[in-house]
């Protein structure tokens, strides 16, 4: 059996877990941005782990991310409880529709919009990290970026601390695979109008580096 498999977005994340890596038996793949590629990437990773006879023991999302004003700061290290398909819906006249509500069963393949991070992998994340914030991370197709939206993202999910684009995807693949998950994500900045001079990309790596120790 192989060890943990970290999947991130883009190579700077994966660098940056690298190179806060102490153990030599977790794999470390960028895959792409947004939740599909993300999903697929994932599960062909786990697909041929496992016909190679060397299943992973289990799969984290890890990265940057955008978070909830007064719910986590800047630079700080979140760690999900569930990671949510955030947009996976219908927009109304009354406000957003999600998925099961519209008819859809995402639940016959056993995975609904929104999916637990294992509760023996969270334990141990959240011991090896005390300071992480803990809280539903939101996997979004477009990253939020106005104060109207922001607003209406935040009143839906009122115990979300950060979105990002790949989480979901993911936790799917990982579910259908058996194979237990969770999402790490550093903040690099507030969720809401797009303010690129107001990003600590930096911090948001460094803390990515640190944080990786608890990666094992």
């Amino acid at each position: 059996m192989s060890g943990l498999l970290v999947v991130t977005a883009v190579p700077a994340e994966a660098e940056a877990v690298r190179a806060g890596l102490t153990d030599p038996s977790v794999t470390v793949r960028p895959v792409g941005v947004g939740p599909a590629v993300a999903a697929a990437a994932t599960a062909r990773l786990l697909a041929l782990a496992e016909a190679a006879g060397r299943p992973y023991r289990a799969v984290v999302s890890a990265g940057i991310a955008g978070g909830f004003v007064d719910r986590v700061a800047v630079g700080g290290t979140v760690l999900a409880d569930r990671s949510v398909a955030a947009d996976l819906g219908a927009e109304s006249p009354t406000g957003f529709i999600p998925v099961e509500e519209l008819g859809m069963a995402p639940e016959l393949l056993g995975v609904g919009r929104t999916v637990a991070a294992d509760p023996t992998l969270l334990v141990a994340l959240r011991a090896a990290l005390p300071a992480a914030t803990v809280g539903t991370v939101l996997t979004v197709g477009t990253v939020t970026g106005t104060a109207e939206s922001t607003a209406i993202l935040a009143g839906r999910h009122p115990d979300a601390v950060a979105e990002a684009m790949e989480g979901y995807g993911v936790a799917v693949a990982a579910a259908l695979a058996d194979v237990p998950f969770a999402e790490l994500r550093t903040i690099s900045n507030p969720i809401g109008p797009r303010d690129r001079d107001a990003w600590r990309m930096r911090d948001a790596f460094a803390a990515l580096t640190t944080a990786a120790a608890a990666l094992r």
